[in-house]
């Protein structure tokens, strides 16, 4: 489920979250993500785990926070549903994915994020900001039926439309 295009004016909501730590725009994001939940159909079931997108030490470090865990955390609160960041992890560091086609996406999330422990029969719903080619939501989604979950679906505040050349577009 995405709650929008990743084009104006919502990009620089996600963007001033982001890079300029304006954490008023994480409360609108989660707005909006929260209403598409609620209006979406077939619903997300209320016994559904949001986990955030773990973010790159880099990124952590670059930012101070890691935006997937404060859209997750407000969705939580919003939707009055549990948020369990700990049940997905990062198995080793990726470079930056913002210039990668499709292709080369696919292959960089190989192997980047785990499961550390079962969730047998849990519904997960995995938060991230911006969805590009799906790869990194699509290998998530493996880790967790991996893992036991009978149900996995992604939550993310904007889509990037795609191009068909081979790379995201815009």
């Amino acid at each position: 489920m995405a709650a929008f295009d990743y084009a104006p004016p919502g990009d620089l909501l996600i963007h001033n979250l982001k890079a300029g730590r304006r954490f008023t725009s994480a409360a609108m994001l989660v707005g909006l993500l929260a209403q598409t939940v609620r209006t979406a159909a077939p619903a997300l079931p209320a016994n559904a785990i949001l986990v955030p997108v773990p973010a790159s030490k880099a990124s952590i470090l670059a930012r101070g926070f890691n935006p997937a865990a404060e859209i997750a955390r407000g969705l939580a609160s919003e939707l009055n549903m549990a948020c369990r960041p700990g049940l997905l992890r990062r198995a080793r560091e990726g470079g930056r994915q913002t210039h990668l086609t499709r292709r080369e996406r696919a292959g960089s999330v190989q192997h980047l994020y785990d499961c550390p422990s079962r969730v047998d029969g849990a519904v997960i719903a995995v938060v991230d900001d911006v969805l590009t080619t799906g790869s990194t939501l699509h290998r998530i989604a493996q880790q967790f039926k991996s893992a036991g979950a009978a149900a996995v679906y992604g939550l993310v505040v904007a889509r990037t439309p795609y191009s068909g050349a081979g790379k995201p577009g815009l």
